[in-house]
């Protein structure tokens, strides 16, 4: 232990050289401007300004990507609850609950709350990744697809509670996204499915973003144009100290399921391809699931923006632990992270604590002043981003529609998106229209291709026997977790209605 703290001091002090604390300044704020634009995200970024980091030492430029993945996560969530669009797939929770909380005038709240529930997620986990980095990353190496199955299998049993007490509506809703996550190409053959009569655009497939932004952006606008005939009213947000003060004070009441989440989301981090978008969806599933007052999600409860953002932060900092000890990417973001390292001669490994420790521990050390940098900076900004919300919806409205178009175009840069973006956005509302949850299916479409591929691996090596999710050890507590949490929402709906009866008949 005091080998891991002289480590750590001395990574401390490498990351507040001059040149490393301007990197992780500027590195955050432009992550945070990064995450906040709809279709940009981290990946994006990164790869973006990954040329710019030759101009200084490996240790300066990983410091300042690792400060722009850490900024983006951070960033992501405040377009979810400004204009509810979703700036990447990590804060496509945080739109449930922060986009209400923004239309009943308590935005500052919200903001408040992701930007303290990322810090906290942020520091656990990298207490965490200081303290269990060699012992977590074997353990991760345990995860073949079996395992890989049974963790997707308990994120989609965490969906069951996002549907409110209509299950029926909630399983068609995800068998629904199931659906769309199957169009392009066959993951084995390699052959097209589901293309519609060979229309190309389809050949890739659905882009999450197009069908978030699409049913978040475009369809909320018009939902919001409906309800309120033209005449959309302004719910303007004071910003003082004293109300920054109030909103820190309401920690307490959500720090228990920040915790989770945080702790959740570390763990799900560092197991390679799951990434921060399922730690996310499964910590707001979990935090819905057993909060006393589960109704109030979905209209506006604070912990439904703590949870998704502790976890989403916690992953960020967990994709990096397979990353620097195994060399294998734990998300996106970190496969380019990864590319640089190999660019700048550092070999990804066991080796590396050993042979380059002041690059590890500096980096490390980083993540530590990072994660406060981007908080200060992040409520610094609170007020500008308050103000969004005091534009006149005649402004807003338009800047909605242009962000929206640009988010659906960038991720793979062709018009077939934009379109289907729109149509989305209709099917959305008329869902809405119907009371059908459209969550649900806009997290199976994230979850449904790791979920395929998991299982289609695991059944060809198991040639075809299904009993392999169940006799191995890890995926055997998975699967038997998520039927608890499958069998929990239905028993408090009978029992609800047991209640009611009984009711009725003391009544009579």
């Amino acid at each position: 232990m005091d080998v891991v703290l002289s480590l750590l001091g001395a990574g401390l002090l490498e990351a507040l050289q001059p040149l490393n604390l301007t990197m992780i300044i500027i590195g955050c704020t432009v992550g945070l401007l990064v995450g906040a634009m709809p279709g940009l995200g981290s990946v994006n970024g990164v790869a973006i300004l990954l040329p710019i980091t030759f101009l200084v030492p490996p240790t300066s430029a990983i410091i300042f990507l690792a400060a722009i993945y850490y900024g983006a996560m951070y960033g992501g969530a405040i377009s979810s609850i400004t204009l509810g669009i979703p700036g990447a797939s990590t804060a496509v929770a945080t739109v449930f609950d922060g986009r209400p909380l923004a239309q009943s005038g308590r935005a500052d709240k919200a903001l408040v709350a992701a930007a303290v529930a990322s810090f906290i997620g942020g520091t656990i986990s990298v207490v965490l990744f200081t303290l269990f980095a060699p012992p977590l990353a074997s353990f991760a190496l345990k995860f073949g697809p079996p395992e890989e199955f049974a963790l997707m299998l308990l994120a989609f049993a965490t969906f069951i509670g996002l549907g409110g007490d209509d299950i029926p509506k909630t399983i068609f809703s995800i068998l629904i996204g199931l659906v769309l996550a199957t169009i392009g190409l066959d993951i084995i053959s390699g052959k097209p499915r589901l293309i519609f009569g060979d229309i190309s655009g389809f050949m890739h497939g659905i882009n999450f973003l197009v069908l978030a932004i699409g049913i978040y952006g475009i369809g909320e606008m018009l939902w919001t144009l409906e309800t309120s005939q033209g005449k959309v009213t302004v719910h303007k947000v004071k910003m003082s100290f004293s109300s920054l003060v109030n909103n820190l004070k309401e920690v307490k009441s959500y720090i228990g399921t920040t915790t989770l989440g945080s702790v959740l989301g570390y763990f799900v981090g560092t197991l390679p391809a799951a990434g921060a978008t399922p730690a996310s969806l499964m910590s707001y599933g979990l935090a819905k699931t057993f909060s006393k007052d589960p109704d109030s999600f979905g209209k506006g409860n604070v912990a439904g923006v703590a949870a998704p953002e502790a976890a989403n932060n916690a992953a960020s900092t967990g994709s990096m632990l397979p990353m620097i000890t195994l060399g294998i990417p734990g998300s996106p973001t970190t496969a380019i992270l990864l590319g640089g390292m190999i660019i700048w001669g550092l070999r990804p490994g066991p080796l590396l604590f050993t042979e380059h420790p002041d690059f590890v521990w500096g980096l490390i050390g980083s993540l530590y002043i990072a994660n406060f940098a981007t908080l200060i900076i992040n409520l610094a900004f609170i007020p500008v981003f308050v103000k969004v919300l005091t534009m006149p919806f005649t402004i807003l409205a338009p800047v909605i529609y242009i962000l929206c178009v640009v988010g659906g175009f960038a991720p793979t840069q062709t018009m077939h998106d934009v379109w289907l973006m729109f149509i989305f956005g209709i099917v959305g509302y008329f869902l809405r229209k119907l009371n059908y949850p459209v969550a649900p299916a806009v997290l199976a479409i994230v979850l449904g291709p790791l979920a395929e591929r998991s299982l289609r691996q695991s059944l060809l090596a198991s040639h075809g026997d299904i009993t392999t999710f169940v006799t191995r050890p890890i995926s055997g507590t998975c699967v038997a977790l998520a039927a608890l949490l499958i069998a929990y929402p239905v028993y408090l709906k009978y029992k609800k209605r047991k209640l009611g009866k009984a009711a009725i008949s003391e009544s009579a």
